[in-house]
């Protein structure tokens, strides 16, 4: 189980809690999607940084080392085992490497994802199926599906298709639910097929983030651990001899994960702060008390949101059948957001137009915001959302009836210079 001092009560409070380098003229409500790390952490990464410009021979020749000690440290945090996990830049980067080791099999690999996957991720698994020769299959889960419905859905899917890997979510990126993963591949097992499991927003979010049942499992820890950007981990669940960094380097001889602690000249600076950006969080404020105080700050936020959206929109907070504590799904009036590209074209002109940081996601022609919380999250950044937030959205909507374009970057930025005039 990963490591976790006694509960503390959060604060917001500069003076006692931790000290964050986020615009306070923003309301931060996407810590899913890049994270925020906190003022202490930056130092800490800033250090590291001095002593590699102030010795880079000696850096170099001591770094592996140095990973060694981190990865065992991060492991013990995360609980699993150091010698079936190693340090890579992110998710996509872990899964990336997997997908090579079943690649170098010179055979057929066929892949099964779901239409909840995370795109990068998603179009990796193909790529994998399509140059080995392998056949690339989606199985379908309604939003609202239950767990038991969701191991029906992939049961059957595993059954038609008998594909060599499984790609599952833990904590799904679009659609902000869980899956039943260990459920899922236990069954797969059964099957003979193998299993990643992405949980890219399991670490800190869940209080037993691994899912040991996968055959591999990927998370970030720039997410809700708060860790600088490039540092995630891969684990194995058998040795993880087949597995290879995407560099070759002079670790390439070693045996898994000792392969990964050496990469030649990366600024592996972000693993080696990982340890350290869980353990200020947990000293400061308790992992615990972040997890609560974060999921009673978004249901009440949301709630006050959903009031102002519900003027505008059936069911505005939509049924999502396993929900997670710390990000949840609301829905965009009109056709707002209803494809990828769409979506994204969203994000920085409301961000621009309002103040408020929110991510856009689709799912199944329908277009939502997605809002996440952490510890620096207060109830004003939800009441800035529903006060100016909503109402442009559905004006948004509007015009977009009426034929215009609403989301002109020029027109944007004119209305906003003639306000502040």
């Amino acid at each position: 189980m990963p490591k976790s001092t006694p509960m503390k009560t959060v604060t917001t409070d500069p003076d006692t809690g931790p000290r964050w380098a986020l615009d306070p003229r923003m309301c931060h409500l996407n810590h899913g999607s890049f994270g925020a790390v906190p003022d202490a952490v930056t130092a800490e990464q800033d250090r590291l940084r001095r002593l590699v410009e102030w010795n880079p021979v000696k850096w170099f020749a001591t770094l592996p080392e140095r990973i060694r000690l981190a990865r065992a440290d991060m492991a013990e945090l995360l609980g699993t085992d150091p010698n079936r996990m190693a340090f890579v830049l992110n998710a996509s980067a872990g899964a990336t490497v997997v997908f090579q080791s079943l690649a170098n099999r010179g055979h057929p690999v066929d892949v099964l994802t779901t239409n909840h996957g995370y795109g990068a991720i998603t179009m990796g698994a193909e790529r994998l199926a399509l140059r080995t020769g392998g056949r690339a299959h989606t199985v379908g889960i309604p939003l609202n599906a239950s767990g038991n419905e969701v191991m029906e859905a992939v049961s059957g899917a595993l059954e038609s298709s008998r594909p060599t890997l499984l790609v599952i979510d833990q904590v799904t990126s679009a659609t902000a639910r869980a899956f039943p993963v260990a459920q899922i591949c236990d069954m797969a097992r059964s099957l003979g097929v193998l299993t990643l499991v992405d949980g890219a927003h399991a670490p800190g979010v869940l209080a037993d983030p691994i899912c040991t049942a996968a055959d591999y499992w990927v998370g970030n820890l720039h997410k809700f651990v708060c860790a600088p950007r490039g540092a995630g981990v891969l684990v194995s669940r058998g040795s993880g001899q087949e597995l290879f960094p995407s560099i070759d380097s002079w670790g390439t001889p070693l045996p898994f994960p000792q392969r990964f602690d050496s990469q030649g000249t990366l600024d592996v600076t972000a693993w080696l702060t990982a340890p350290f950006a869980w353990r200020h969080l947990d000293e400061v404020l308790g992992w615990d008390s972040i997890r609560q105080s974060s999921a009673e700050i978004l249901e009440h936020g949301c709630r006050l949101v959903a009031k102002q959206l519900a003027r505008h929109v059936s069911e505005p907070i939509p049924d999502i059948g396993q929900p997670v504590d710390t990000m949840r799904l609301l829905r965009l009036p009109g056709s707002l957001g209803a494809t990828l590209a769409a979506a994204d074209g969203l994000r920085v002109p409301f961000m621009d137009a309002t103040g408020v940081v929110a991510a856009f996601t689709h799912f199944d022609g329908r277009g939502y915001m997605r809002l996440s919380a952490h510890a620096y999250t207060t109830i004003h950044d939800f009441e800035q959302l529903a006060r100016v937030g909503i109402p442009l959205l559905h004006q948004w909507t509007r015009e977009r009836v009426n034929g215009t374009n609403p989301l002109n970057p020029t027109r944007l930025e004119e209305e906003q210079c003639t306000t502040s005039s």
